[in-house]
């Protein structure tokens, strides 16, 4: 398809087409939607870790004022397990049975009319147990081990060989906490059956999961379910999966014949939608005294809830990282009594990168080799594990640009050297990439009688800019003006989209609408083809371009018709076409694919008495592929780096080590950072469209928080001479 003419929206910094919506209150999210007849849930949880129900008391609760029903384990109907997904398996189905696997687990839901009702009886439901101990630390023994639980274990070389015969070895454990998602907005869920079809409204990343998850779990056909979420007050990976609470809330709809609406208390989104979770990364790493890598070992152990799957392979992007021939790269998971975890903003990444980004720092200054020209000298110019080209990979013009804008050459290499008054400063840095990925998505393009665009597919926008990004790319590709478009999303009516994680969905959903408008503009040259009366009788779509809804050849505008003049005399109202994007293979590209990459660059200041440490200020440079909307990109990666700012000094979700209950389970208690804890912070472009995919995209979702804590914690050593190894960093690891 020619590109279209006289538009040029894409790249352009707009403002969210969605923004109006949100701010004047007409953008309705999953708690916001009501019906005559709704009745309200409270969750019952658990208040041991480990062991099993031995009584449960709801006579107080169902004599209640305006309390419908109580649903224990006692007369919860037998549900079918959720079925596997891109993301592992679905968590276990809730009120199957006594056990107790984890402190916070549903225990039963109360039913009332009105949500006050509901939470006050829920208090009245008594439950007692007959307890084990159980086991919530990584190093308790008891703990099962799973071993390279997702297959993506690797080793090239001899690295044990390479090892013994490099000049600088460097042997080092890092740690890295719970966090918890903790999107603004509770996650709701509103539920209503007719008859034999359910229609949810849920605070989902993944609509089309949803659906086909509770056709599975209801064992309905999965027409008979459709999810609605075209507003999600956040998400950070809690809403990849479908919970428990979702599947409760259906469950209770069905009972009572009326909907339903659950809406979670902040303390039950700490143990009800998942965490990033804990783990404990062993490297080893050796190098030549010239700074040449030799050999790199990078071991994981992560905790998973005791029946769950959860994807997290901390040490995977290891393998592709830095050019070296010897590299060996393991993951395993210890089951502990914990509510399952959950992908959290660049998960795996943001553990790995951490260890692997300080170790690499740590080696440097073993070598004596400047941590920048260190990362430059191993940089990987091909896939360092199938020896292809890159589709796409400015990572060695991230390093330079940030380096020159930052002014890294300022820097004394001497730790504990450089002062700002009584502050300490510190300069550290950090590399930093996602890993590609992409899953199959559809879209579907239409031009009505007005010469209007209607363009929709079943994905979501969970703040990332999906509405905005896709306005544009529609008009552009259709050759509309952007008041003349409209997008539609978070509908599993609408056709199959991926989850909004992985930084994968706007390569997919972009390539899929690539493909639909391509093929609208066919079907409009298809009506015309043996169209005596049609200036473009015969014409192909080569030899098309569309300005304002006007289809004439390029540089010819004197022969021509719009979308409306073709749509009249064919006396249709509309004209629509489907299209589809599918990931594509290495092996048929002849190249590696490549995801995000980025360089970031941190200023610290120390207080050398007091340990306080403020972040002054941090430079990202980052290498997305083809930036669709410059405003929007710059914000993701402005969020990716106050979520890394978290990650560093802020964020750790405490479970008491003796009952499994989480400690600090509110914003009061669980430390975020604010608006005074973020400096300035530099956001950069670099990079070519990616060679992979029609459109040129790399998501930008996950980058922005790649890196930052590894940067951060490199600055502190070049502050204070003090390593820190485990996350997050605090004023006692600094005194």
């Amino acid at each position: 398809m020619t590109v279209v003419d006289g538009i040029k929206v894409i790249g352009e910094g707009i403002d969210r087409v969605d923004g109006p919506r949100k701010v004047t209150g007409t953008a309705h999210y999953p708690n916001d939607y009501t019906y005559p007849d709704l009745c309200h849930a409270a969750l019952v949880q658990s208040t041991v870790a480990a062991g099993r129900i031995r009584t449960i008391d709801t006579r107080m609760a169902e004599s209640a004022q305006g309390v419908l029903v109580v649903i224990t384990h006692h007369n919860a109907p037998q549900l079918a397990r959720g079925p596997m997904t891109d993301l592992g398996a679905s968590p276990p189905p809730p009120l199957q049975d006594d056990r107790i696997l984890h402190y916070g687990q549903h225990v039963a839901m109360v039913v009332a009319e009105t949500a006050e009702q509901a939470t006050a009886a829920a208090r009245l439901v008594e439950v007692t147990y007959d307890l084990s101990d159980p086991i919530l630390s990584l190093d308790d023994p008891r703990s099962p081990v799973v071993s390279n639980p997702w297959g993506m274990d690797t080793e090239r070389g001899d690295v044990e060989t390479a090892l013994e015969s490099a000049d600088v070895v460097v042997d080092l454990t890092y740690t890295t906490p719970d966090n918890t998602n903790n999107p603004l907005g509770l996650f709701s869920t509103v539920a209503s059956w007719d008859g034999d079809t359910l229609l949810i409204r849920d605070s989902t990343q993944w609509p089309h999961n949803v659906r086909r998850s509770l056709a599975v779990v209801f064992g309905i056909p999965v027409s008979g379910v459709r999810a609605l979420a075209p507003y999600v007050g956040g998400g950070f990976g809690a809403g990849l999966r479908v919970w428990p609470h979702t599947i409760l809330t259906a469950v209770a709809a069905r009972e009572v014949h009326r909907p339903v609406k659950l809406v979670l208390t902040r303390p039950q989104m700490f143990t009800s939608v998942g965490h990033r979770p804990d783990g404990i990364q062993h490297i080893r790493m050796g190098s030549t005294r010239e700074g040449a890598l030799v050999a790199v070992d990078h071991a994981s152990t992560s905790s998973v809830a005791m029946e769950d799957d959860d994807y997290e392979p901390y040490a995977a992007g290891t393998a592709t990282a830095y050019a070296c021939a010897n590299v060996r790269t393991r993951d395993q998971q210890r089951r502990l009594n914990i509510p399952c975890p959950t992908s959290m903003r660049a998960p795996a990444e943001a553990q790995g990168n951490f260890a692997l980004e300080s170790a690499v720092d740590e080696l440097a200054y073993a070598v004596g080799v400047d941590p920048l020209e260190f990362r430059l000298r191993n940089h990987a110019e091909i896939h360092p594990h199938l020896n292809l080209p890159w589709s796409s990979n400015a990572l060695r013009e991230c390093l330079t640009t940030g380096a020159q804008r930052f002014g890294w050459s300022d820097r004394n290499p001497q730790p504990r050297s450089m002062r700002s008054g009584r502050w300490l400063v510190g300069y550290g840095m950090a590399g930093a990439g996602y890993p590609w990925y992409q899953a199959p998505c559809q879209a579907r393009a239409s031009i009505q009688s007005d010469g209007s665009g209607y363009v929709r597919s079943g994905a979501i926008d969970i703040g990332t800019g999906t509405y905005t990004v896709m306005t544009q790319l529609s008009s552009e590709l259709l050759g509309l003006g952007l008041e003349r478009v409209r997008f539609d999303l978070g509908d599993s009516d609408m056709p199959m989209a991926p989850q909004a994680g992985g930084s994968g969905l706007t390569s997919a959903l972009g390539n899929a609408i690539h493909s639909a408008c391509g093929n609208l503009l066919q079907a409009f040259l298809d009506l015309v083809r043996d169209d005596p009366s049609s200036p473009l009788q015969g014409c192909t779509s080569d030899e098309i371009t569309v300005t304002d809804g006007y289809l004439h050849r390029p540089g010819d505008s004197s022969h021509g018709e719009t979308y409306t003049d073709i749509l009249g005399r064919h006396s249709l109202d509309e004209l629509s076409a489907d299209g589809s994007s599918s990931p594509p293979s290495p092996q048929d590209l002849g190249m590696a694919l490549a995801g995000a990459f980025g360089a970031k660059f941190v200023e610290v200041h120390v207080d050398p008495d007091l340990g306080r440490l403020k972040i002054a200020r941090i430079v990202s440079v980052i290498d997305g592929g083809r930036i669709l909307n410059q405003k929007t990109a710059t914000s993701q990666i402005v969020g990716g780096t106050v979520g890394g700012i978290g990650q560093a000094l802020f964020e750790e979700t405490i479970t008491d080590v003796d009952t499994g209950r989480i400690a600090n389970a509110t914003f009061g208690d669980y430390l975020v950072p604010v608006n005074a804890d973020i400096p300035d912070l530099e956001v950069h472009f670099v990079g070519e469209p990616d060679r992979a995919n029609a459109v040129g995209t790399k998501g930008v979702g996950e980058i922005g928080l790649v890196g930052v804590a590894a940067a951060i914690a490199n600055g502190v050593f070049h502050a204070t001479g003090k390593r820190v190894r485990s996350l997050p960093v605090t004023l006692d690891q600094l005194l």
